[in-house]
């Protein structure tokens, strides 16, 4: 009977994508055209809206795929949230070293598009874009109020990070002081995501309300009294949110504005900057503007890949690590016959979260003993795949924290030793170039730091999930 109803249904779909396919205008000239509605789109301050746009996308690979990263990059990361809130099957929701793979996974997977796409869209404002043929178009007016964005998203950068870790360094002190009392928490100062709140309950409350014609709520974690479980293991249940939600949420907000202001800064200063006017003529990556003009180091649209690449580390590294925490606090664990749930860390997150030291002590020393202790266990795979990750994370700062004139001198010493026993090769050997270390350094620092997450992840949770 299932196989009746899948086979159906792949038939159905497909008649569905046959008909929805012709919706706009390819090679057989029927249904929109694309080109009628993208020139049509013109507001009351932008100019000639996006009139060209339709040319640029298809003479341009790069402008093509960078807009297929951004979309398909943000559409992961909605995947990433969607496997744990409404799961396909129960017995996925409970397998939770499964759970925590599918949301770390989608979440890196995600941030790397993201980048992908900032990067392929500086790749096209330098080599495909031309400024001559462009006037007054959406893309034209962007690049000229490029300072003003660009200072704008500086600012908030700057309001968020003082303004989000303030709140933990605060804690931290009254923490350190004996002033319980005095912190941001859910028993004294609250700070209640309020909007978060009204939107959960208006979710839950929606087939009594808003959606009169449904039975039940889209997901089981919006709110209400129900809880899912299968073979006494929690699959779902409603997520409480609380001052500690309010403070990681901002944390999020500034690591994100600020890998959006790092590669968004690359994308529109790609071509040109005051300091380099003549940047396209450079080209993509570059190291410096030539021996004779210091400070220009670092201004490629490549180096701002670079750049965001780490803050994009960073921004998927709080997330994954609040998820996993929140969801081992205040879902995942068990329930007795007499109807009590007791969750893996007892709930500690909303208490443990909002200090710095919380973090630290709590999440990151107390879950890695399981990785840490694995040795002689099940889990000793991933104890030296923790080890050696380590090992793969600190290799990438031997290039990320060293000039390359430092590795020329040291080879021209060792070629002169390969001379003098006559053993040296016909090639000259040469350092790596500025870009190429880059390179090398921030591919193993993302590959190790990952490795090492995944590692950590999944020895706590099979140890205790």
């Amino acid at each position: 009977m299932v196989e009746r109803y899948c086979t159906h249904h792949h038939l159905a779909i497909a008649i569905l994508f046959l008909i929805a396919g012709h919706m706009y205008k390819t090679n057989w000239g029927i249904g929109h055209s694309l080109k009628d509605i993208l020139e049509a789109h013109k507001g009351p301050f932008t100019g000639q809206g996006h009139k060209g746009l339709y040319e640029i996308f298809t003479t341009s690979w790069h402008a093509q795929l960078s807009l297929n990263l951004a979309m398909l990059g943000s559409l992961t990361i909605i995947v990433a949230h969607h496997m744990y809130s409404m799961p396909p099957y129960p017995y996925l929701a409970t397998d939770y070293g499964t759970q925590l793979s599918l949301f770390t996974h989608h979440m890196w997977i995600g941030g790397f598009l993201i980048v992908g796409a900032a990067a392929h869209a500086a790749i096209f404002l330098v080599r495909d874009y031309d400024p001559t043929t462009r006037y007054n178009d959406l893309l034209d007016r962007v690049l000229r109020h490029r300072d003003a964005i660009i200072s704008h998203l500086n600012w908030v950068c700057i309001f968020l990070g003082f303004h989000s870790f303030g709140l933990y360094i605060h804690n931290d002190t009254m923490s350190a002081l004996g002033r319980p009392q005095d912190m941001f928490s859910d028993t004294a100062i609250q700070l209640q995501p309020i909007f978060a709140q009204w939107v959960q309950n208006t979710h839950a409350l929606a087939p009594s309300l808003t959606a009169p014609g449904a039975t039940t709520s889209t997901s089981l974690t919006w709110g209400g009294s129900e809880l899912l479980a299968v073979g006494g293991k929690v699959a779902m249940l409603p997520i409480p949110l609380g001052t500690a939600d309010f403070l990681v949420h901002h944390i999020h907000a500034f690591t994100i504005h600020v890998t959006v202001l790092i590669l968004l800064k690359g994308v529109l200063f790609a071509r040109s900057s005051r300091l380099i006017p003549d940047k396209a003529n450079l080209g993509f990556r570059f190291p410096c503007d030539g021996p004779g003009r210091g400070g220009t180091c670092q201004v490629s649209a490549w180096d701002h890949v670079f750049l965001g690449l780490f803050w994009m580390y960073n921004a998927i590294s709080v997330v994954i690590f609040h998820f996993s925490w929140k969801m081992q606090s205040d879902v995942w664990g068990t329930i007795s016959d007499q109807g009590i749930v007791t969750h893996i860390t007892g709930g500690n997150f909303a208490q443990s979260s909002i200090t710095i030291n919380g973090w630290l002590r709590d999440f990151l020393w107390a879950q890695a003993s399981q990785v840490i202790q694995s040795y002689g266990s099940s889990l000793s795979a991933y104890g030296l795949f923790f080890l050696g990750a380590h090992f793969v994370w600190a290799f990438s700062l031997m290039f990320l924290f060293s000039g390359r004139g430092y590795w020329q001198e040291l080879i021209e010493s060792i070629v002169w030793a390969h001379n003098k026993l006559k053993v040296a090769p016909a090639t000259q050997p040469r350092a790596l170039s500025i870009i190429q270390g880059r390179a090398v350094g921030v591919t193993h620092y993302l590959l190790g730091g990952i490795a090492t997450t995944w590692a950590f992840f999944l020895a706590r949770i099979i140890a205790v999930g």
